[in-house]
């Protein structure tokens, strides 16, 4: 094993001070408040997706099976195919 890095990371922690740590909750302002920030930012992500797919599926459902509005796959509206 290498001696080096056990003695760099010595003279590392010999030599830090309390200045040089980030303290994470007064260095980003961490507050109560700070909980509800995130919610709000991450509730647009898990409802449009939600909402998207309640929408689609209620455009889809109120079409019906047999409706002309929907062709069949690889044939244009309008256009007349043999029949098999």
């Amino acid at each position: 094993m290498n001696s080096k890095y056990p003695i760099a990371a010595l003279f590392l922690f010999a030599f830090s001070c309390d200045a040089w740590a980030v303290d994470s909750y007064r260095y980003l302002h961490v507050t109560l408040d700070t909980i509800w920030y995130i919610f709000l930012f991450l509730l647009p992500g898990v409802l449009l997706p939600l909402a998207l797919a309640v929408w689609l599926y209620w455009r889809y459902a109120k079409r019906g099976k047999n409706s002309d509005s929907c062709p069949e796959p690889g044939r244009r509206e309008g256009e007349e195919g043999n029949e098999p």
